[in-house]
């Protein structure tokens, strides 16, 4: 799990809740079900206006993602990219067609496959820069969901309270009930506010953020297979991958 998008939301409502509290008011007071039907409910109809079904369906089932951690695994890519090109240089490209069976990586192992089967350089290049942008910018529409989502939310929420607002007009006749019935109105409005800054907005740029990084650990097995093809020593290989993900190379043994 990310930590930071967990534990960044927990502490955020902690803080508000204890804030209320230290001013003397109650959570109860804030748990409206109403309120949430009408925000939450409001904010998805919109988004599903807003999106084509398989845009909205990708950006719900990829929120998931901005709370789910994924390690980087850039430094056995780099070794393991280093290896293959000590094998193509050694025993010739061919050769790695015998180390596809050992690739677990979907990506790079087409990779390798272009190098196997003869693919042009430039061909090789514009395919795998294809599906690198793609994906990047098929999970940024749905990135965008979620930032929509965090538009809709505060107007919305600004839609209940009116909503609110006038059953209130509607029982001015009972003093007794306007001020709870004000208090229940723009409860809305802290929904609307609220979801949208505690939770749309920054899962939107959590994803924003991921899709990049994957965009980037891909663009580096691209660059590294098509500097296989191109004959690029090893070691000098190694340090430009290592150049291109911003860390130092790792020592290996007989280098």
């Amino acid at each position: 799990m990310d930590i930071t998008s967990i534990g960044g939301l927990v502490f955020a409502i902690a803080c508000i809740l204890g804030g209320q509290a230290i001013e003397g008011g109650h959570a109860s007071s804030l748990a409206q079900a109403t309120a949430a039907i009408i925000v939450i409910g409001g904010t998805i109809g919109a988004c599903a206006v807003a999106f084509p079904m398989p845009d909205f369906m990708r950006g719900m089932k990829m929120g998931a993602k901005a709370f789910k951690n994924q390690k980087s695994d850039t430094p056995e890519l780099i070794k393991q990219i280093v290896e293959l090109a000590a094998v193509a240089r050694r025993e010739g490209v061919l050769a790695l067609e015998q180390k596809l069976t050992e690739i677990r990586e979907p990506f790079l192992k087409r990779a390798v496959g272009f190098l196997v089967d003869g693919v042009d350089a430039a061909i090789a290049r514009d395919s795998l820069e294809a599906e690198i942008h793609h994906e990047f910018d098929t999970g940024s529409v749905a990135a965008k969901v979620w930032e929509s989502a965090g538009g809709f939310a505060p107007t919305v929420g600004i839609l209940g309270a009116v909503l609110g607002l006038i059953h209130v007009m509607e029982n001015l006749s009972d003093p007794s009930k306007l001020g709870g019935g004000i208090a229940t109105a723009f409860v809305a409005t802290v929904y609307g506010v609220g979801s949208a800054n505690l939770l749309f907005l920054p899962v939107a740029n959590k994803l924003k953020r991921k899709l990049g990084i994957e965009k980037d650990r891909k663009t580096l097995i691209a660059e590294g297979v098509l500097s296989i093809q191109a004959g690029l020593n090893p070691r000098v290989l190694e340090e430009k991958l290592a150049s291109y993900a911003g860390h130092h190379a790792p020592k290996q043994e007989g280098k």
